[in-house]
C-alpha cells in the first residue's frame, strides 16, 4: 500500500468529503473446533492510542482505517475499500477510539451500519 492511496486529513481541519453510508451483514462460519463464527472480511488499522507516524499506509492522523478488503466476502459486496476511515460504526464514533475498542465493537455486532469517507469522494 503505497501512501498517496491514504486518505489526507489533517487533526483538527475539516474534511471535505462525501459521508458513504454501507451496510455490512456478517457470514456465519464454523471454526476448526466446531463453533460458529461472523466474517465481515475485512480489517483496521489506527487508532488514538497508534502512532500515525508508523503506519506502512501513510495515514495522517489516528482515525480507524480499512487496511484489507478480502475479495468475496460480506465487507467486498457491501463495498467497503481499503483505505476507507471509518467514521461511525452502529451510530457510534469511531474518530477518537482506540484500536482495541474499535475491534471489539466491530466483533460484536452482527450487522454493522457504518459510515465512512473515502479519499477523492467529494459529491456524488
Amino acid at each position: 500500500m503505497c501512501a498517496k492511496m491514504a486518505f489526507t486529513h489533517q487533526p483538527g481541519t475539516a474534511m471535505e468529503c462525501l459521508s458513504i453510508p454501507i451496510t455490512l451483514t456478517k457470514e456465519s462460519a464454523i471454526d476448526t473446533d466446531g463453533r460458529e463464527l461472523l466474517k465481515c472480511g475485512f480489517k483496521i488499522g489506527g487508532g488514538i492510542d497508534q502512532d500515525f507516524r508508523k503506519s506502512p499506509q501513510g495515514y495522517t492522523d489516528n482515525g480507524i482505517y480499512v487496511t484489507e478488503v478480502h475479495d468475496g466476502s460480506p465487507a467486498s459486496k457491501s463495498g467497503l475499500r481499503i483505505h476507507d476511515k471509518i467514521l461511525q460504526c452502529n451510530g457510534y464514533d469511531f474518530t477518537m477510539v482506540t484500536h482495541k475498542k474499535a475491534v471489539d465493537y466491530i466483533k460484536k455486532h452482527k450487522i454493522l451500519n457504518l459510515l465512512v469517507a473515502r479519499r477523492g469522494v467529494t459529491s456524488t
